[in-house]
């Protein structure tokens, strides 16, 4: 059948539009600083003729040398725009979010996320989607839903290539999203027989939080540090010791010198100047691992999924922020690579709900709010811990000039409230409710708390205060939340380099998995 002309120019206007889609790359941007310069080769768009639309259609695949799969725990696309909305300008008829690096990546796909038991699944199963290309139950670590197939994870055979290996997390190193890249488990709680699992894998380089659980449930089982150094592992655990590992220090677990909640790395808001970062533990991991046969990194932001658990605005976004740095390491380092790295970013699952949008603000937001907030929520159950331990009569009037110094926020009765320039932060007397009887709930033992119902919907598995805090803060800015677990929303993936055309459209996420071993050659 022959085309007519408006048929002819709509073919002619896709051709163009593929050839530019593939061979136009785009530079990264960083959270801060000027743009960096990519390792895309950016070209001007061929001429819409059958040989270019051939080779836009079937782009040759090249095989990476080195592969970085970065994770963002929780992280989707609200997460993502929330950070950079708050990196943005919200001023009047000037509105605009700032671009994270890795949004500008020339490849951008869409995946679902479910397992094999639910659409809210956890990070076992996404995890394990991610690292072995087999949908399983939540909780499972590395086998099939049958809870006995053991597949074999990419790790696994880019190790037999002959391609050095690492893992890095912000939470504890044997936490489920890092531990699907080097365990086979039916239960991700056996901390202790995953740790076994780390030292028996003879992967290259793991860093970032500590090993939870490390002498086991019962406590009097040997050491699992023993165990990883008896393994071969040098333990690195003070920030010179970390910052001098190069490739000749053998296999190496870094380790995080300060720890927060549950072993874990600090909030990056909670850090101090100096304090070793996300980037940092990537930057360890290319020292160690560089080498003429390549390597496989797999780096979890695990943090973002547990201030999206808490409910943390402000804690998520500058764990998104924190990870975009994270992400510029890989960038720079494929600039010196640009023909031979593949970098790979997206989340296993999308936590807590997040909305860019609340009822009371209807179709404003004001995320400039969220500078009043200056550590995280962990943090300030920290200090007001303190506070019961000292005073166990304490009052919320005791606790307001805290809450203030901290959150920013003013009660109605501050002599503060009547300055104009604070008005945006003075609660009102809906929102100071809700403060109080959030204090009341958190002064109480949790078991003489209200009924279990009740405070499960109002505040989780969370300190009442803390939540009603982030909630307050939150909503002023126009963010809300649907949940303190995960959620089924899927998650972006984007992809730069070396093989990073596979990566596009929108697939599940085990195709995340099919895709690395084909990009992979294997």
């Amino acid at each position: 059948m022959k085309k007519s002309l408006p048929q002819k120019i709509a073919a002619l206007s896709l051709a163009v539009l593929m050839t530019i889609l593939v061979f136009a790359g785009c530079a990264p941007k960083t959270t801060e600083t000027e743009p960096a310069e990519s390792p895309v080769e950016t070209s001007a768009a061929a001429p819409a003729t059958q040989e270019a639309t051939q080779t836009a259609a079937e782009p040759e695949v090249k095989t990476p040398k080195y592969i970085f799969l970065l994770i963002g725990d929780g992280m989707s696309y609200a997460q993502i725009n929330a950070a950079q909305v708050y990196l943005g300008n919200n001023t009047s008829g000037q509105v605009d979010t700032s671009d994270l690096n890795f949004t500008q990546f020339p490849v951008s796909g869409n995946v679902t996320t479910h397992d094999s038991t639910s659409f809210c699944p956890d990070s076992a199963s996404t995890a394990t989607a991610l690292s072995c290309g087999v949908k399983t139950h939540s909780g499972v670590l590395g086998l099939a839903a049958d809870k006995t197939t053991q597949p074999e994870s990419i790790t696994e055979m880019l190790a037999a290539s002959g391609m050095r290996i690492g893992v890095i997390s912000t939470v504890t190193i044997n936490h489920a999203t890092p531990a699907a890249f080097y365990a086979h488990i039916e239960a991700r709680g056996e901390y202790y027989e995953i740790a076994n699992q780390l030292a028996e894998s003879g992967f290259d380089y793991f860093g970032g939080g500590t090993v939870n659980k490390p002498t086991g449930s019962d406590k009097d089982q040997a050491d699992a540090y023993g165990i990883i150094e008896a393994a071969g592992y040098t333990i690195a655990n003070t920030k010179e010791a970390i910052e001098t590992l190069d490739s000749s220090s053998g296999k190496v677990y870094a380790v995080t010198p300060i720890t927060q909640d549950s072993g874990a790395m600090q909030y990056a808001m909670d850090a101090e100047d100096g304090d070793l970062t996300f980037a940092d533990y990537i930057q360890a991991g290319i020292n160690v691992l560089d080498n003429e046969n390549g390597f496989f990194m797999m780096a979890e932001s695990g943090k973002i999924d547990w201030a999206c658990h808490a409910n943390d605005a402000k804690a998520a976004i500058m764990e998104v922020i924190d990870y975009a740095d994270g992400v510029q390491v890989a960038i720079d380092f494929a600039a010196q690579h640009p023909d031979e790295t593949l970098i790979l970013i997206t989340g296993d699952h999308e936590t807590g709900g997040m909305t860019i949008g609340y009822a009371a603000t209807g179709y404003s937001t004001a995320f400039d709010i969220l500078e009043g907030q200056s550590i995280s929520y962990v943090e300030f159950n920290n200090i007001v811990g303190d506070l019961k331990e000292a005073n166990p009569e304490l009052t919320l009037e005791d606790v307001l000039p805290v809450i203030k110094e901290n959150f920013g926020l003013i009660a109605p009765s501050d002599p503060d409230a009547a300055i104009e320039a604070n008005a945006a932060m003075v609660m009102t007397d809906y929102e100071f409710e809700k403060l109080q009887t959030g204090f009341k709930e958190s002064m109480l033992p949790s078991d003489q708390r209200s009924s279990s119902d009740e405070t499960a919907l109002l505040y989780g598995s969370y300190d009442p205060l803390s939540v009603s805090l982030t909630h307050i803060i939150n909503n002023k800015a126009g963010i809300g939340w649907t949940s303190y677990s995960h959620t089924g929303t899927p998650v972006p993936v984007y992809a730069m380099g070396a093989g990073s055309e596979l990566f596009g459209g929108s697939y599940d996420n085990t195709g995340v998995f099919d895709r690395l071993v084909e990009a992979a050659g294997l």
